[in-house]
């Protein structure tokens, strides 16, 4: 679906709809009426989304607004991508600048370490092909299907390799796992008691899962029934 401030762009990569927003900004600089309003399209539009292009502006780095809209887009099981924009107004830059600039934003952004980062500048077209290629495939990740076989494959590799825990003498027993959905994957793992499945080892899994199939871009949820 469309509305009149959407932008149709059709390339070599495939057809997009490009739906911009006016940003979140700090609430001294907008009247404060206006800003709700703002955060309010901008949340609607990151419902509206597919893949979330977040842009950060190179001169003026990491934001708390940034992160309000990168938490509600990982919320959302969107698909998203880092965008460093104005990469071209960065003076005095390095071999080195690129790196250090991308390892703050790791911390910054590390509640979700799954997100590709990408330097571009609008003004030049530097890298802008690239986000076109970067947005299909985390597009693609965000859809991906992995079949309950290769699933508990892995899930008997990982269990194996790291004991799932235990408290007083009951430990826990992950019976099978299978996929439920996608944008974002989520993964339905049958236990036999639910409590024991503590973040950390659930965290264990997912990084399995990645490093075995990828997802990069895409957050990862977890459903567990007994």
């Amino acid at each position: 679906t469309r509305d009149a401030t959407d932008t149709v762009i059709e390339n070599e990569y495939g057809k997009y709809i490009w739906i911009d927003t006016a940003g979140i900004r700090r609430k001294s600089r907008v009247d404060e009426a206006i800003e709700r309003y703002s955060v309010l399209r901008a949340y609607m539009a990151v419902d509206r989304a597919t893949v979330c292009v977040i842009l950060i502006d190179a001169t003026v780095g990491f934001t708390e607004q940034d992160s309000k809209i990168a938490g509600y887009a990982h919320e959302a099981g969107k698909g998203c991508i880092i965008a460093v924009n104005k990469w071209d107004a960065v003076e005095d830059k390095t071999g080195k600048t690129m790196q250090e600039f991308r390892k703050g934003l790791e911390h910054d952004f590390s509640f979700m370490s799954y997100v590709p980062f990408i330097f571009i500048s609008a003004k030049t077209g530097q890298r802008i092909d690239k986000l076109y290629e970067l947005i299909n495939y985390v597009s693609q990740q965000n859809a991906m299907l992995i079949s309950t076989g290769m699933l508990n494959d892995l899930l008997a590799m990982a269990t194996a390799r790291v004991q799932p825990p235990s408290d007083k003498g009951k430990r826990l027993k992950i019976f099978y796992m299978t996929q439920a959905s996608t944008k974002p994957p989520t993964f339905v793992c049958f236990v036999n008691r639910a409590e024991l499945f503590h973040f950390s080892y659930q965290r264990y899994l997912e990084n399995q899962i990645r490093e075995q199939f990828g997802l990069e871009g895409t957050p990862v949820r977890f459903i567990v029934r007994e």
